[in-house]
C-alpha cells in the first residue's frame, strides 16, 4: 500500500510529463510564470488584484508552481539525456 507522506512528495517531484502532459506545454507554461512573476506591466495586468486578501495571491502562486514545474521538467529532461549517453 502506498503511504500518504509518498504521495505527497510525488506531487511536487514528479514531472508533468511523466502524468501525460505535452513537455513543450510544460515548459511554456514555466516561461509564461516567471514572465509573470518578473510583472512587466508594472502591476497594470494582474490576473487577480493583490488587494483581495488571501485569493489575491493566488496568481503569483500558480505562476510559483508553473515556474517549479517547468524547472522540474528541464532537469528531468537533461537527467534522461545525460542517461541516453552514458557507455
Amino acid at each position: 500500500m502506498n503511504d500518504p507522506q509518498d504521495v505527497k512528495i510525488n506531487l511536487l517531484n514528479k514531472p508533468l510529463s511523466m502524468r501525460g502532459w505535452p513537455t513543450w506545454l510544460v515548459i511554456l507554461a514555466g516561461v509564461i510564470g516567471v514572465g509573470y512573476i518578473l510583472n512587466p506591466g508594472l502591476g497594470i495586468f494582474e490576473l487577480i488584484p493583490d488587494s483581495f486578501p488571501i485569493v489575491g495571491n493566488l496568481d503569483e502562486g500558480a505562476a510559483a508552481m508553473a515556474i517549479w514545474y517547468g524547472l522540474l521538467e528541464l532537469f528531468e529532461k537533461r537527467r534522461r539525456r545525460k542517461e541516453n549517453h552514458q557507455p
